[in-house]
Formats: C-alpha cells, sequence, structure tokens
C-alpha cells in the first residue's frame, strides 16, 4: 500500500484543486475538492467523474440540447470523448475523477 487518503476531509486550496491518486495505463485517478464549477470543456478520451461527498449538476449538451444530470454520493457518470460537459458542485464536493492522462 503506497498511501492512506482520507476523501471526506480532503481539501484544496483552491477550486479544482486535486491529489493524484494514481496512473493506471495511460489514465490518470484524481481526487478533486471543490466549491465552484469548472468550465465548459471536451475531453479527447473518456472521463469517469464518481461524487464520494457533496452533489454536482453536471450539465452536458446532447444534439445541441443543454441537459443536467443530478449526481449525489456513489453516482457515476460517464463524459465520452467528445461531450461537452461542466460539472457544478452545489456546495461542496469531492470527486474521483478517471481520465486520459494529460486531458483538460
Amino acid at each position: 500500500m503506497k498511501f492512506h487518503l482520507d476523501t471526506k476531509t480532503f481539501t484544496a486550496p483552491k477550486a479544482w484543486g486535486a491529489r493524484d491518486i494514481a496512473e493506471v495505463e495511460g489514465a490518470s485517478v484524481r481526487l478533486h475538492w471543490t466549491d465552484r464549477p469548472y468550465k465548459w470543456h471536451v475531453n479527447d478520451g473518456d472521463e469517469v467523474f464518481v461524487v464520494l461527498e457533496g452533489a454536482v449538476q453536471m450539465h452536458y449538451r446532447h444534439g445541441g440540447t443543454e441537459k443536467v444530470q443530478h449526481l449525489g454520493p456513489g453516482d457515476v457518470m460517464l463524459a465520452e470523448t467528445g461531450d461537452e460537459h461542466v460539472a457544478y458542485p452545489v456546495g461542496q464536493a469531492r470527486i474521483l475523477v478517471v481520465e486520459k492522462k494529460g486531458s483538460v
């Protein structure tokens, strides 16, 4: 075991600050803390979100229409390559993100 991380108390000095957990076959596994939205973006690879603490309103565009999916603790969402999306936390949130290393 390399390290133990208490996800319930993890914070960062700024929104979307992260703790790198591992790199698995070209994918980064990171724990993010945030209390502010990210920005609309498109990844060049698939991105998996797992909400550990708090809640997130995941906004995404499908067929030119903006949609919103509410995510709570334990919920998982996949943003596939090319999906335009942005995460809006409701208060503070801790999110495990698995994505292609170096992705936006």
